[in-house]
C-alpha cells in the first residue's frame, strides 16, 4: 500500500540531520518513503515549504529539530512548532488529515529517536488514503470553503490560500 507514498522530512542541521547521519553510519535502515531535506534550523521552515511539499506530491511532511529549549539558534524550534500547528489547522479546515504534518524533536545524540520518528510518520501516512491531487478524479468527503466550488484538490487549495495570506 505505501510503496508509492512519499514523506518529506525537513531536518535541522544541528540535531535531527546529525541524528539521521549517525543512524546511517550505524547502517540503520529507514523507510524508502522518506526524503530528507537539510535545513539550517527548523525555524527556517515556512508553512509554504510544508504546503508546497504536499501540493507537489508528498503524502506527508515532518519537521525534525532540536529538543525544545535547546535550539542552537535560541528559539527556532518554538517557531517551527507554531508553524506546524498552523499547517495542521489549515489541513483540517479543508478536510485533510492534520497528522499529515508533524513535528518531532531530538538531540544529535539520539539516532534511535530519529529512526523511531521516521517509522512513526511512515506508519501514520501508510494508514491514510492517498492525498487527492487535482486531476485524480477522486472526490473526498464534503469540503467547505472556496476550494469546494473550484474543484481544486485540498493541497493546491491550501497552497493558494497560504500564499494569499502571506
Amino acid at each position: 500500500m505505501g510503496d508509492d507514498r512519499t514523506i518529506v522530512a525537513f531536518c535541522c542541521r544541528e540535531c535531527a540531520y546529525a541524528a539521521a547521519d549517525a543512524s546511517a553510519n550505524a547502517r540503520t535502515p529507514l523507510p524508502p518513503t522518506v526524503r530528507l531535506v537539510l535545513m539550517p534550523c527548523t525555524g527556517r521552515v515556512s508553512p509554504l515549504h510544508l504546503l508546497s511539499a504536499l501540493a507537489e506530491g508528498a503524502d506527508g511532511v515532518m519537521v525534525a529539530g532540536c529538543l525544545l529549549g535547546q535550539c542552537h539558534y535560541r528559539e527556532g524550534n518554538f517557531n517551527a512548532v507554531d508553524r506546524v500547528a498552523f499547517v495542521q489547522r489549515l489541513l483540517k479546515s479543508v478536510g485533510v488529515e492534520p497528522d499529515r504534518c508533524r513535528m518531532f524533536t531530538m538531540s544529535a545524540g539520539e539516532p534511535p529517536k530519529f529512526v523511531a520518528a521516521v517509522h512513526e510518520m511512515d506508519r501514520v501516512i501508510s494508514g491514510m488514503p492517498p492525498l487527492p491531487r487535482s486531476g485524480d478524479g477522486e472526490s473526498r468527503a464534503p469540503r467547505h470553503g472556496a476550494g469546494a466550488a473550484s474543484g481544486a484538490a485540498p493541497a493546491e487549495e491550501l497552497l493558494g490560500a497560504a500564499r494569499g495570506a502571506a
